[in-house]
């Protein structure tokens, strides 16, 4: 039977004494409000069963709050990261009591977007999407601001000029980055391939335009080929990849964009032996993690969630206070890069 967490063990997680959780949880004494936070935080994060206790003894008559979200691919190493961070930046604010209300989109249709957006804008206070770029998602953003529901575009800025604000990458700076870690490590001269989700995705667009633009500058005698859609699917980009590596004996080095690495590295993994091609992907999973230290990958660009989740519960907690002023704007962070050395 597993161990039942104790005090002792959200001490040690939070880094603070015995007597200073007893004093959090009893209401003995006033313990600092940024300490009062790492240990609801670190009570939630060791399952600490009376972690409700705490939070409700320590910030007594909290506003309710309800932050949704619409995400993609459920069955994704990559959202199901994201939704746990969301659950943690949730849980970790003590000046609310919020609740996470998560909904998936099964496909890129804008019609499926609109409709969780529609649906899940009126049970909640604030709404970040991850979406594709269509102009029948404007409408519904538009009115949900009107409804005083800020909404937040999620690594894919849609509803530009509309939405609160864009939180993500700076993705034309993404490619440039792929871009030039392929030029520094392709070893024979050959072609440059990429992939997109889909033509609807501005941020796969803008990364393109990125590594398009770093090749012609630092590597021009490497042609691109025409970019090749994947819709962000593990078998669609394996049959491409093998297809590409066939047509294309001298394809010297990768880039796939968007979701779909999966494919790309297994169809590397029977066509190409380890450092043949210099492939660039995004996220750290445990496929590319195993392509870097195999050889198959030069570099895992990661967006880095935790803080992502952090700032986005804080903006939408200051917009929903604040209502709409008119402001909108982008939130750029700063990808993590991962190496075959650093796995």
């Amino acid at each position: 039977m597993a161990r039942r967490s104790t005090v002792k063990d959200v001490a040690r997680e939070a880094g603070v004494s015995v007597s200073t959780v007893d004093r959090a949880l009893n209401g003995r004494m006033k313990v600092r409000e940024e300490t009062l936070r790492k240990i609801a935080a670190a009570a939630h994060r060791v399952g600490y069963h009376a972690r409700g206790l705490i939070e409700h003894r320590m910030v007594p008559d909290r506003p309710k709050m309800r932050f949704g979200f619409v995400l993609l691919k459920p069955s994704q190493a990559f959202y199901q990261q994201f939704a746990k961070e969301i659950e943690r930046a949730v849980t970790a604010r003590m000046d609310v009591e919020g609740q996470a209300v998560i909904r998936y989109a099964k496909s890129q249709a804008p019609e499926e977007f609109a409709s969780l957006m529609e649906s899940l804008g009126r049970r909640v206070d604030s709404l970040g999407c991850v979406a594709v770029n269509h102009q029948s998602l404007n409408p519904v953003v538009r009115d949900l601001q009107d409804k005083g529901v800020p909404v937040f575009s999620l690594l894919n800025d849609f509803a530009q000029g509309i939405r609160r604000n864009y939180v993500g990458s700076n993705n034309v700076k993404i490619g440039r980055m792929a871009a030039w870690m392929i030029s520094k490590t392709v070893k024979q001269p050959g072609k440059l391939a990429l992939f997109v989700g889909g033509n609807r995705w501005h941020g796969h667009d803008l990364r393109e335009v990125g590594f398009r633009s770093c090749i012609r500058e630092n590597a021009p005698a490497l042609p691109v080929l025409d970019t090749l859609v994947n819709l962000e699917t593990r078998e669609l980009t394996y049959e491409a990849t093998l297809d590409l590596l066939s047509r294309h004996p001298d394809l010297r080095g990768l880039y796939v964009a968007g979701g779909g690495m999966e494919g790309a590295i297994a169809a590397l993994r029977e066509m190409r032996q380890p450092h043949e091609v210099s492939l660039v992907v995004n996220e750290l999973t445990d496929d590319s993690r195993a392509a870097l230290a195999d050889g198959y990958a030069v570099m895992a660009i990661a967006t880095p969630l935790d803080t992502l989740c952090t700032e986005l519960i804080e903006l939408m907690i200051n917009a929903v206070h604040a209502g709409d002023d008119g402001v909108v704007g982008q939130y750029f962070l700063q990808p993590r890069i991962y190496l075959p050395d650093m796995i």
